[in-house]
């Protein structure tokens, strides 16, 4: 079983959008997906919530968690999302960085975007990993 953690900076929006995808992707048996931020964020964006609800993805229940140094040491594969400022330093061996924007303050279209732009990155993920 692989252990792969997404991370951005609130944890609030596109890390959980990408956690939320493989879980919904990848039979549970087969992978553990997590997510967690540098800075973390009180609350999922509730435009986040609303485009995976339009996807049938429900995060809603999902609450930003901290990245903690143990984190580092327990996942196979980290998942940055491409962060600028705030970046949280991760393993540059188990380290797979991704250039998505974050749609924070953003019209709900760009919030669209972001999630069919996760998707497809996580489907490729899925591909080059062997995850099934």
């Amino acid at each position: 079983m692989k252990k792969l953690l997404f991370v951005c900076v609130g944890n609030s929006c596109r890390s959980i959008m990408a956690e939320a995808w493989l879980n919904a992707l990848i039979s549970s048996d087969r992978v553990i997906a997590m997510s967690a931020g540098a800075e973390p964020a009180e609350e999922v964006n509730p435009l986040a919530i609303r485009v995976m609800k339009e996807a049938g993805i429900s995060i809603e229940n999902k609450k930003p968690r901290m990245l903690t140094h143990e984190m580092n040491m327990e996942f196979d594969y980290i998942i940055t999302m491409g962060c600028m400022e705030g970046c949280p330093v991760t393993p540059r061996e188990k380290t797979i960085k991704w250039n998505i924007y974050d749609p924070k303050g953003k019209p709900i279209e760009k919030f669209r975007e972001v999630r069919d732009i996760i998707k497809r990155e996580v489907e490729k993920l899925i591909y080059e990993l062997r995850l099934i």
